[in-house]
């Protein structure tokens, strides 16, 4: 995983026509998806598009994975900003990506290793630093950001890591036939 050989891997594809292509389709569907949610509260919403940073990011890998998530988040501000910029948002979707890349790209991916990337990434991610920011933002306290955003999370946790497992399921003999990510193995994925 932090082999020179694993992180060229991921940065070859930025310099792939195929692979610079099948970004801009994944940066389109985030942009697309990630506007569509169910607001729960200022700075807080429902979406689906962590299905799509984790498919990508199985394939591109980390290095190829953080660039497109620093793109997607910048042109998918710019396209349809909600409130005010902040870099450290731009630094979330990175984080986000990194942490499914490094769990996905090039391992077996299983429905140990999805429940560990939602953790981190819902915990981690979503509730330290996004707390982090609101309450940068909006001058409130971190405790009250924190708190709703780790009930949220908590709630939907489950129901994300099996849209996750059935995505992977359906979508792994495609990508192995397309040679896009390693073959997982026996499918359903596994508890291991």
């Amino acid at each position: 995983m932090f082999s020179k050989e694993y992180w060229r891997s991921s940065a070859s594809k930025l310099s792939s026509i195929h692979y610079i292509a099948l970004m801009a389709a994944f940066i389109a569907m985030k942009i697309i998806v990630g506007n569509i949610y169910i607001p729960v509260a200022q700075n807080l919403r429902i979406g689906v598009s962590f299905v799509l940073v984790a498919v990508e990011a199985s394939i591109l890998g980390p290095a190829a994975g953080i660039v497109s998530a620093a793109i997607t988040d910048l042109l998918g501000f710019a396209l349809f900003p909600s409130g005010p910029f902040f870099a450290g948002y731009t630094l979330t979707a990175v984080c986000g990506s990194l942490i499914y890349a490094l769990l996905f790209y090039r391992r077996r991916i299983t429905v140990l290793r999805i429940t560990i990337a939602k953790i981190l990434n819902d915990y981690l991610v979503n509730v330290l630093l996004g707390s982090l920011w609101s309450a940068i933002l909006y001058d409130k306290a971190f405790i009250v950001y924190a708190a709703t955003s780790a009930i949220k999370n908590t709630v939907l946790l489950p129901f994300e890591i099996v849209l996750l497992v059935v995505v992977f399921n359906l979508l792994a003999p495609i990508l192995v036939r397309r040679h896009l990510i390693e073959d997982p193995g026996k499918l359903p994925l596994h508890w291991k």
